[in-house]
Order: C-alpha cells, then sequence, then structure tokens
C-alpha cells in the first residue's frame, strides 16, 4: 500500500509513468509547448495566488463557501491541469494538501464528500472527479479507498428517471446536478474503478431527455423546456467525453455558439464546460473559441493574478480563478478526463 505521507519524489514519478495518460506520461514538454507564453504567465500568477489561499486544513473556499470540497476540488484540479501533482512540481505540496483534506472529508460510513461544513452532490461529484484525476496520475491507494466509496454512493443515489439532484438521495434529478455525476463517474472508470454500465446507460438516458429539439440546447430539466448556454455547453461536453452522441449535437454545438454571451447564464460555469467541449470538437471551432477566450481572460485578470471581479451567481475569486486556469491550461492536456 502507498499513502501520499510516505511517498517519495522517485516513487512517484515511476507511479505517474504507470497509471498516467500517455500524454502526461510521455509528451509532457510537447504539451506544454502547446500554450503560449501570455497564457503560461497568467497561469502561473494565478496558481501563485490561489496557492496564497489555501486553508491551513488543505482546503479551498470563499466567504460564501468555507472550507469546501468543490472549490477545493476545481482548485487542485487548477494544479494538476499544469502538471502539478501531490509532492510533484512546484505546487505538489499544496496539491497534497488539498488531497488529505478532501480524504479527511469522506463521512464515516458512506463516503459522502461533504467535509466540516455543509455541501451537496455538486460539491461530492466535484471532490469526486478530483480525487479520479489524482488517483489516475497516482496510483495512490488511500486515495483509491475513498474514491471507490464515493462512486459508490453516487451510484446508490441515481433516481430511478436516471439524474441526480442535489442530496445524496434517490429522490429526484437535474442535468447540471446529473452532469457532475457522469464525469465523476467516466474518470473514476477511465482510472480503473468499476462503473455500472447500466448506470452510465440510465445518466446518459437522462441527460437526452433534457434535449430540446427545436433549438438544440439542454434544459434544466425535461418538463422545464428553457434551453440555456451552460447547460448545453455541459451536456455537449459530457457526451462527447463518453462518446455518445449522434448527429443532433451539430445543432446543439450551433446553440452554444449562438448563446455565449447570454448575460443571465453562469458565465464561469457554462465556459468551463463550453472550453472542454470545443476542445473536444477541435478544428477551427476549438481555435475560435480558445482564441476568443484567451483575449477576455488576460483583460480581466487582476494585477493579484486572481479573477476576482465578480460575476452574478459566482461562488468567488477562488472558484472563478480556479476555471479560468482549466480553461486556459485546456491545450497542456495534462488532466486524463479531458484529454482528446
Amino acid at each position: 500500500m502507498i499513502s501520499l505521507r510516505a511517498i517519495t519524489p522517485s516513487v512517484l514519478v515511476a507511479l505517474s509513468c504507470l497509471f498516467a495518460a500517455p500524454a502526461f506520461a510521455q509528451d509532457k514538454d510537447k504539451n506544454k509547448g502547446k500554450m503560449d507564453e501570455e497564457a503560461k504567465k497568467a497561469t502561473a500568477k494565478a496558481l501563485e495566488w490561489l496557492a496564497s489561499k489555501q486553508n491551513s486544513d488543505g482546503s479551498w473556499g470563499d466567504t460564501r463557501y468555507p472550507n469546501n470540497t468543490a472549490l477545493t476540488g476545481f482548485a487542485m484540479m487548477a494544479f494538476m491541469s499544469q502538471g502539478h501533482v501531490p509532492n510533484q512540481g512546484k505546487y505538489g505540496p499544496e496539491v497534497a494538501k488539498g488531497v488529505r483534506f478532501l480524504l479527511a472529508s469522506s463521512r464515516e460510513g458512506d463516503g459522502y464528500l461533504i467535509g466540516t461544513r455543509a455541501g451537496n452532490m455538486y460539491c461530492h461529484g466535484m471532490a469526486t472527479l478530483a480525487l479520479s484525476q489524482v488517483f489516475g496520475m497516482t496510483g495512490d491507494e488511500d486515495v483509491k479507498k475513498v474514491l471507490k466509496k464515493a462512486v459508490d454512493l453516487i451510484v446508490r443515489c441515481q433516481s430511478p428517471d436516471g439524474g441526480w439532484r442535489y442530496e445524496p438521495q434517490p429522490t429526484g434529478s437535474d442535468i447540471s446536478v446529473t452532469i457532475m455525476q457522469v464525469m465523476a463517474l467516466r474518470a473514476s472508470k477511465d482510472s480503473g474503478l468499476h462503473i455500472p454500465d447500466k448506470t452510465m446507460k440510465k445518466a446518459l438516458e437522462y441527460i437526452n431527455s433534457c434535449y430540446d429539439a427545436p433549438s438544440g440546447g439542454y434544459t434544466y430539466q425535461p418538463f422545464n423546456r428553457q434551453p440555456g448556454f451552460a447547460r448545453t455547453a455541459a451536456g455537449i461536453c459530457v457526451l462527447k467525453l463518453v462518446g455518445e452522441y449522434d448527429k443532433k449535437i451539430d445543432k446543439s454545438i450551433e446553440y452554444m455558439k449562438a448563446n455565449m454571451e447570454n448575460p443571465r447564464e453562469h458565465y464561469w460555469y457554462g465556459h468551463y464546460y463550453a472550453c472542454h467541449a470545443m476542445y473536444q470538437i477541435g478544428g477551427k471551432d476549438w481555435d475560435d473559441y480558445y482564441a476568443t477566450i484567451k483575449k477576455k481572460l488576460f483583460a480581466s485578470q487582476q494585477s493579484d493574478g486572481s479573477w476576482s471581479k465578480l460575476e452574478s451567481q459566482s461562488a468567488g475569486p477562488v472558484y472563478q480563478t480556479a476555471i479560468a486556469v482549466l480553461m486556459l491550461s485546456v491545450p497542456a492536456d495534462y488532466l486524463p478526463i479531458f484529454q482528446r
């Protein structure tokens, strides 16, 4: 058994080569070169700011959501998107502390990742996704134990219609919480854990039930027929990542591209998914999108490295900064879940 507390840099390097996806293990320098110098400088400054905001218990949070498992997951993935893994890389110690916080947040008995503060299935899904990336990059057995319990809880809490809602109970569904669980499940499967085929099949059926044929967009719930940019971006992203989509996705892509500037939408959440969706789509769509979003992010980054000018419906500057790093780092191709 390998422990985060006992692991040595040499062992971690060997494990990284064994468990990580090929782009991480073999193409590290090449992938880093895919980011231009301005993007590298922006992310370096942002990671320095994020590191300074880590709490003593290893968590990240904001005023509304202190010591939060979801914000900790986003922050950890921001560091990992630049190649920093537990105890390896400049910010390896910070990532290791974040991992220990998430492991300690696992509720005894059912494995619910809520920490010492109130949480929900969105937080659980994001924390599970982050741990899946850590396990995929390190093969750490301590992480695997907690990750397996977290995954088992997701499977048990799937509603009869195939989705998930905010509470760890099979009593409701919406596309946002559902997609976060599907991302966590897919990433965990990629890292070697068993995920029941029927769980994924039912989940994709629920996501497809939220498709609005007239517009091509995705709705919050099947009976709530108002499509939106953020949920459409999330839908495209997850369907692309799991490889389950048909020609209707072309209409969804057009809807997403036409509605990216809607001020009523969840800007950061929406573009977190849109950026990864466009990367999976590739070609001119990706090139145009990335060039545009880079300019916007460069213009709005604060002098301290953060993105702290709050948008409506934002969870705070830690959330915004972590997502901005994740978006700018997509071409680096470090995180297994988002690799092409």
